[in-house]
């Protein structure tokens, strides 16, 4: 079977991380369409792999969780039950992500619904990655409250930050949320200090997202056509934002930061790891 060398496979990474969408890598790397997106899955599964397997016994000691919202082939008020039919995924997609405070690090994440389910999954993952106690904030969404008692069963210290917002005729005429105009700290378990009850790390990555990814632009035609495509692409970036990407206050990259490793990753790192995935498959 025909495969792209390294070289170009680096190209192609580097163009995707960096927020091109699939037919622009294309046309910017000269490599077709379909072998653009077969890659991208292909490392999509690699780095989801990798990541789930070198993310364990964290020792983090602030963690703070949220969902970034964006949809697969289309808005939900528009699925019908024709297009829910051919496109099983269509509809919102939710990414909730976790981030220690301190190395800036997204040790999990998860691809789903704004539901209790997705919750639970989230939240178990997340617990099973941590060696130590652990104070945690979330937004003041309702399903949090259950996921984290079950998952930590009291070994923890969480609070909800629950933002108060000013609804204005204005506020519903543009594409953008309301304005928040005040927030409130509530403790749930254990003895949060109030000091560190933010969200603020995990909304400034969830901008990452949105920057980082052609298909969570807003108001565009770059958003996700499949879920698995979706998917792919979350991984792809997370994995260059934890080792490949060095950020500004820490000068080095989360995962150095954090002590998942040693050294700063290429994206010739990544595309040798994405190889030894495939040839070990």
């Amino acid at each position: 079977m025909n495969r792209l060398d390294a070289d170009r496979r680096t190209r192609v990474i580097s163009a995707l991380v960096e927020g091109n969408s699939l037919r622009s890598t294309s046309r910017m790397t000269g490599v077709a369409i379909n072998t653009v997106v077969k890659l991208a899955i292909d490392a999509g599964a690699a780095c989801s792999a990798y990541q789930d397997r070198v993310m364990r016994n964290l020792n983090c000691k602030r963690v703070q969780v949220d969902e970034c919202w964006a949809f697969c082939y289309a808005k939900n008020k528009n699925v019908t039950p024709e297009i829910k039919a051919k496109h099983p995924g269509a509809g919102d997609v939710w990414t909730w992500a976790a981030i220690d405070a301190d190395s800036k690090l997204i040790p999990c994440w998860i691809i789903g619904q704004r539901d209790g389910v997705t919750a639970r999954i989230f939240v178990n993952d997340l617990a099973g990655r941590l060696a130590d106690r652990i104070q945690l904030t979330s937004d003041g969404l309702a399903v949090y409250l259950q996921a984290v008692e079950r998952a930590f069963r009291g070994d923890v210290d969480y609070a909800q930050l629950v933002k108060v917002y000013n609804e204005t005729s204005e506020g519903q005429k543009r594409y953008s949320p309301a304005e928040c105009v005040g927030c409130t700290k509530n403790v749930v378990v254990g003895y949060p200090d109030p000091a560190h009850v933010s969200t603020s790390y995990i909304e400034r990555a969830n901008l990452s997202l949105r920057m980082g990814m052609r298909r969570f632009t807003r108001l565009t035609n770059g958003f996700s056509k499949k879920i698995e495509n979706h998917a792919a692409s979350v991984a792809l970036f997370l994995m260059y934002y934890n080792f490949a990407r060095v950020h500004q206050t820490l000068r080095c990259s989360p995962a150095m930061a954090a002590g998942v490793d040693s050294k700063l990753w290429e994206i010739s790192d990544i595309v040798a790891m994405i190889e030894d995935h495939e040839n070990s498959n």
